[in-house]
């Protein structure tokens, strides 16, 4: 092999493994598990970012748009998780509303999150049988 393809074939395999090592690191950290109430409470360690799905309960329920602030209960079917969270309060964010979070549990037990999502479950419903096709949309037998 020639010095300028010795060179050529060094810099290649430094620039493939650099590449691959950016890869593998970002998918690491934007890997996050989703969970629910119940199934998070049951994990023994909550010591890493986690996702957790379920509804806002009404007891202390704060919201305070203006700080960018909510202070709530996370409910599943029967536990709840006290959640602070940090960041623009969605518009959708209420009493009753499903939401995912996520974020880490702090020392103190409560969880701190910096996503907020709010579910909109009526944008992902089918339109009623009797309802009459709109300009464009196939109708369905």
């Amino acid at each position: 092999m020639t010095q300028p393809k010795l060179k050529l074939g060094i810099a290649g395999v430094i620039l493939v493994g650099a590449v691959t090592y950016l890869a593998i690191a970002g998918m690491q950290k934007g890997w996050v598990y989703t969970v629910g109430v119940e199934q998070y409470l049951a994990l023994a360690r909550h010591d890493q970012r986690i996702r957790i799905c379920g509804t806002v309960a009404p007891e202390e329920l704060a919201i305070n748009k203006a700080q960018l602030a909510a202070n709530f209960f996370i409910k599943g079917t029967d536990k709840q998780l006290r959640v602070a969270y940090k960041g623009v309060v969605p518009d959708l964010f209420k009493e009753g509303a499903e939401v995912v979070i996520e974020g880490k549990q702090d020392a103190a037990g409560v969880f701190q999150a910096d996503v907020l999502m709010t579910k909109c479950s009526s944008k992902y419903e089918g339109m009623p049988k009797d309802h009459p096709p709109t300009a464009g949309m196939a109708t369905q037998p």
